[in-house]
């Protein structure tokens, strides 16, 4: 059995690694594109908005949630909860046993980041492309 990463062969070169990362990101960008455009669709006009301005002002708002939403994974501190933290309501009655984290999860921490703020910044750039509202030109 192969470890992530590599094949049965060998090891992947980069530019599979890098290629199979690109495939997965479009997919992902494809799927939340598509799903932000039909919901603000949807509610565009259910609430009696233009197509056009719905799916843009959807594609910003999302956009915008998955900017902030990646700021604050990364910037996430180095401690985190031992084991199962129990009942918590907003921070209280918690037991606070913490741990440092492991090299593999800043770095999974920093990645998510990354990953969340590309999605975003290409959302807004979708909405601004959508947006009837500006010429470009």
């Amino acid at each position: 059995m192969a470890a992530p990463g590599q094949s049965a062969g060998g090891p992947k070169s980069n530019l599979a690694l890098l290629r199979e990362a690109g495939r997965r990101f479009i997919l992902m960008f494809a799927a939340t594109a598509a799903g932000t455009g039909v919901l603000s669709l949807l509610l565009g006009l259910a609430l009696g908005s233009g197509v056009s301005r719905s799916i843009s002002l959807g594609f910003y708002i999302v956009g915008a949630f998955l900017l902030i939403s990646g700021f604050f994974v990364g910037n996430r501190g180095p401690v985190r909860v031992k084991g199962d933290p129990g009942f918590a309501m907003f921070g209280f009655f918690r037991n606070r046993r913490l741990r440092w984290a492991t090299g593999s999860e800043q770095v999974e921490s920093l990645s998510l980041s990354v990953v969340f703020v590309a999605l975003g910044l290409a959302l807004i750039l979708l909405g601004v492309l959508t947006d009837t509202r500006y010429q470009l030109l």
